[in-house]
């Protein structure tokens, strides 16, 4: 997926400039120069990876698109503890399918605790059931809404859609949020 095709599947989730952000999972960084784009300048962006070899296209403070936001690199597993500060948001793409299944709930109720009141948890995963090599444990549109219940996040809601490029399924993008005031 190329970052003009990652920033648009996003970009209903992502309403406002500015902030502090985290990309989960974040690899060689198609989401995170997206979410660079969308946050424009003033934003900072936590680029979080076990695989530090795979964010060494970055160094720390870089700007990896032009007037876009500043990015920190971490390397650390998406499933343990995190050294964030609170968050307006976080971006998951296609790595919470990466975490067994039953991991899932305790894993995004602890990415629900690093956002900051209204803050948006993004999930971008594939639309399907069955798991497979590349993608062992699935997150369809219906498990979101039942994890981030768990999380104590609102019901999600779609924000992106297009046909995937490795098969017949298709990716989604949901945001669900930290409520602003106790339910």
């Amino acid at each position: 997926m190329e970052v003009a095709e990652a920033a648009e599947l996003i970009r209903g989730a992502v309403t406002s400039v500015a902030g502090t952000w985290a990309d989960l999972g974040a690899g060689s960084g198609t989401f995170t120069r997206a979410l660079a784009r969308l946050l424009g300048e003033d934003g900072t962006i936590y680029a979080v990876d076990r695989d530090g070899r795979a964010l060494s296209w970055l160094e720390a403070g870089d700007r990896p698109e032009r007037g876009g936001a500043r990015v920190v690199p971490i390397v650390a597993d998406i499933a343990g503890p995190l050294p964030l500060p609170a968050l307006s948001g976080l971006v998951a793409a296609n790595s919470l399918h990466f975490v067994p299944w039953g991991e899932q709930e305790r894993v995004v109720a602890a990415w629900a605790g690093y956002l900051a009141p209204g803050g948006a948890l993004v999930l971008v995963e594939y639309d399907q059931k069955a798991g497979h090599r590349w993608v062992p444990y699935p997150v369809d549109p219906g498990r979101f809404a039942s994890l981030a219940a768990a999380a104590g996040l609102a019901a999600p809601r779609e924000v992106g859609r297009r046909r995937s490029r490795y098969g017949p399924k298709d990716i989604y993008a949901a945001v669900a949020c930290v409520p602003t005031e106790p339910t």
